[in-house]
């Protein structure tokens, strides 16, 4: 276990692990502006949705305090893996911890996020994350 939830996987492993598991699922917890955007996994190929829950909104960045609630209703089985991605890796952290705390004890932490790292020239999606590691992805 990573700190205070399950642990960190890379991209390429969640996407493992959410083909692997039948019962895994990706939550989302960027903004709607994010979704909007700059674009969202797509997870067609396996057959599943995305979950959309904001960990915080924009631009205030209050944090969003039905998230819990919204997980709950979205996610009812608290034995599910969930692997919670945000753009480059740590709002999805809180995410995983507040998940943790609430019961669900299978929370992830991808790596990375959607986005990942800057290259040198200040753009993300090209070296790291979802994007950068070519999954599916679509605005």
């Amino acid at each position: 276990m990573s700190g205070q939830y399950k642990g960190d996987v890379t991209p390429n492993e969640a996407w493992s692990m959410l083909k692997e598991k039948d019962d895994a699922v990706l939550v989302d917890v960027r903004t709607l502006a994010e979704w909007k955007c700059v674009g969202v996994t797509d997870l067609s190929a396996l057959s599943k949705d995305n979950i959309y829950i904001e960990w915080v909104n924009f631009p205030d960045r209050i944090p969003n305090a039905h998230f819990l609630d919204q997980l709950a209703q979205a996610v009812p089985d608290k034995n599910t893996p969930i692997c919670f991605l945000c753009r480059t890796g740590v709002r999805s952290i809180g995410a995983a911890i507040a998940a943790t705390e609430a019961g669900y004890e299978n929370s992830y932490n991808i790596l990375e996020g959607f986005e990942g790292d800057p290259d040198d020239q200040g753009h993300r999606g090209r070296i790291s994350g979802w994007q950068g590691v070519n999954l599916p992805w679509k605005h």
